[in-house]
């Protein structure tokens, strides 16, 4: 199974406080770590831990950062060839605040992720391609548009993107927010549409009809950073396996669940065997 995801690339500064601040206030007693994220490079990351092989189109400065960003991804074997190095621009960042319960406050500082252009793309991929919205929404559209294989478009965050976009691809997968955004336009497609509910789980609808739903396993979160990206990976693995939907939603919801168990975006997505031991 081959997927190329095109996607940002972040290096994660992630704060665990006491509690999350609320507008003008400062909250004390936080420890600090580094991680690297980046929906593009998570689930890219997490795509590979469950058996795919995978490539990653992006971009990152040409700092120090951007080998830290990179570095779980080269060592778990995701093909990094098509990530380039901006002299003009530094590695995306993202500042994350966690509190004891795993709720999390992200700002994004998008950097070299910003200057993915449709040049840097191939003109054509006939394997299954990935993306999300945190690069240019005219870089996205081309690799829709250059596709000829499965497509799966994270609309996250959410942003207005082509009636073209929505039509083409074959999974579009969104929070309860971002389906609120997107409203019915999401289901004029034909593909299939899934939504993620949290702790409830995810429903996937077609034609806008509910054909699946399911349920995560109980875990005890402390950090829900990289989840949702530990479930799209995991959807479209199973998908691409050919598993029907009730049992690729469960699949996917139990690696979000593993996901949501370990601090960090890429050091928690589950392996494998991680995610069929939890399902059983």
């Amino acid at each position: 199974m081959k997927i190329t995801v095109v996607g940002s690339i972040n290096l994660d500064f992630v704060a665990a406080a006491p509690q999350l601040p609320r507008a003008g206030e400062t909250v004390t007693g936080a420890t600090l770590a580094r991680h690297p994220g980046g929906k593009g490079a998570n689930q890219a990351l997490a795509a590979r831990r469950l058996g795919a092989e995978v490539r990653l189109i992006g971009r990152v400065g040409s700092d120090a950062m951007a080998g830290e960003a990179t570095a779980l991804l080269v060592t778990d074997g995701v093909d990094v060839s098509g990530v380039a190095a901006d002299a003009d621009a530094p590695t995306g960042v993202a500042l994350i605040a966690v509190d004891p319960s795993g709720e999390n406050q992200i700002v994004v500082a998008a950097g070299a992720n910003h200057a993915v252009r449709p040049g840097q793309l191939p003109q054509g991929f006939d394997e299954a391609v990935v993306l999300q919205l945190e690069l240019p929404v005219g870089t996205v559209e081309a690799a829709v548009a250059r596709a000829t294989g499965f497509v799966c478009v994270n609309l996250a965050p959410a942003a207005p993107v082509s009636d073209e976009l929505l039509r083409r691809a074959d999974l579009l997968v969104v929070n309860e927010t971002e389906a609120a955004f997107y409203g019915a336009a999401l289901h004029q497609g034909g593909g299939r549409v899934v939504t993620t509910l949290g702790a409830q789980g995810a429903v996937m609808h077609r034609n806008g009809v509910e054909i699946a739903r399911a349920a995560p396993p109980k875990v005890t979160a402390i950090d829900a950073t990289g989840a949702g990206d530990a479930f799209v990976g995991a959807i479209c693995v199973a998908l691409l396996e050919g598993m029907e939907p009730e049992a690729a939603l469960s699949f996917a919801c139990a690696a979000g669940a593993l996901a949501a168990t370990r601090p960090g975006a890429q050091p928690s997505l589950p392996t494998r065997p991680e995610v069929e031991s939890l399902i059983g």
